[in-house]
């Protein structure tokens, strides 16, 4: 009787070892995510978001933004989605033969891209303003050269760059000469990167501990406005 209970009592043994190893991975995904820096949190979404994008790489491509709308982690992953998209639009306008009523269309596309990033960027600094509203804001506080959202978008951009240049390192076309020349950029853009999230986690924990404290101004790009582009308000 015993020896026919055993294999069974093992078997259980096993399928609770499993439940619990599963959770346990869980558990740890969830405790990563919770103490994870903001830099990490946004380097994880935009790598995330660029990966998707060259699925297709087509920038008429549909995004499909996994997380919850008007979420901190929907507006980081729009914001790469748009970065790449007009990374690639800037690459086509560059090409010497295209068509010249294309390349208008392009360029106005780019503008309005432009117009999107500047306004998302304004969004992610209301999150911020919104996060520290009730920080009291130390006598001897300093404000930042740029607010975190600026930094945010030199982030996404910054990911961007060590996507295409870790593709020419690894491109089989390429030159030993031209790879190791790439292998030495790459190694700045990371370089960079360490520096830029640092700077960043710094920055947003002075906000949070009253030492900096935040002003955003909005851009005004004067361009795209037909009340202050003379050449759309037909001033002569």
């Amino acid at each position: 009787m015993w020896k026919v209970r055993i294999p069974l009592f093992r078997k259980f043994i096993d399928r609770l070892s499993e439940k619990i190893f599963y959770l346990c991975q869980q558990y740890l995904q969830k405790a990563k995510r919770l103490f994870m820096n903001f830099s990490e949190q946004c380097y994880r979404i935009f790598e995330q978001a660029t990966k998707a994008y060259h699925v297709s790489d087509d920038v008429d491509a549909t995004m499909h933004n996994p997380y919850e709308v008007k979420s901190i982690e929907f507006y980081l992953y729009l914001k790469n989605w748009i970065d790449a998209v007009q990374w690639h639009l800037e690459d086509i306008i560059r090409n010497p033969a295209i068509d010249p009523v294309e390349a208008i269309a392009i360029k106005r596309r780019i503008d309005k891209s432009n117009q999107d990033r500047t306004d998302l960027v304004e969004l992610i600094d209301s999150f911020f303003l919104d996060k520290y509203k009730d920080v009291k804001v130390l006598p001897d506080a300093t404000i930042n050269t740029e607010s975190p959202a600026w930094a945010v978008d030199r982030l996404s951009i910054l990911t961007l760059k060590i996507y295409h240049m870790n593709e020419e390192v690894n491109r089989p076309d390429a030159t030993p000469e031209h790879k190791a020349k790439c292998e030495e950029k790459l190694k700045v853009l990371l370089e960079q990167k360490t520096d830029l999230s640092t700077a960043l986690d710094q920055l947003l924990t002075d906000i949070k501990e009253g030492r900096k404290y935040m002003k955003v101004y909005k851009q005004m790009k004067m361009y795209n406005d037909p009340a202050l582009n003379p050449v759309l308000y037909g001033k002569k």
